[in-house]
């Protein structure tokens, strides 16, 4: 089982407002979560990856967190900020 199933699993069985609109809120969950786990694998705190985009720790754990309303130029740049490239699918 993936980090993010075993996540998600966890937090439904913790959080029933979350169980009941996961669905709903999935894909927009999913891209924090992404997004964490590339800092976590870049090595980097919040505060680290703030400091390279010259923004806020609490700016981060907004994007991770809450990613529902997100501009793609901000993933651009976080993923820049962590020497990744950002790719797009549509299926």
């Amino acid at each position: 089982m993936s980090d993010l199933r075993k996540y998600v699993s966890g937090r439904k069985k913790r959080d029933q407002a979350f169980a009941k609109g996961y669905e709903k809120g999935y894909e927009q969950f999913k891209i924090g979560v992404i997004l964490r786990q590339a800092r976590e694998s870049a090595g980097l705190t919040q505060e680290e990856l703030a400091q390279k985009l010259k923004t806020k720790k609490t700016a981060i754990s907004r994007i991770e967190n809450h990613a529902e309303d997100i501009k793609l130029s901000t993933i651009e740049k976080v993923a820049a900020a962590l020497g990744k490239q950002l790719q797009i699918s549509i299926v």
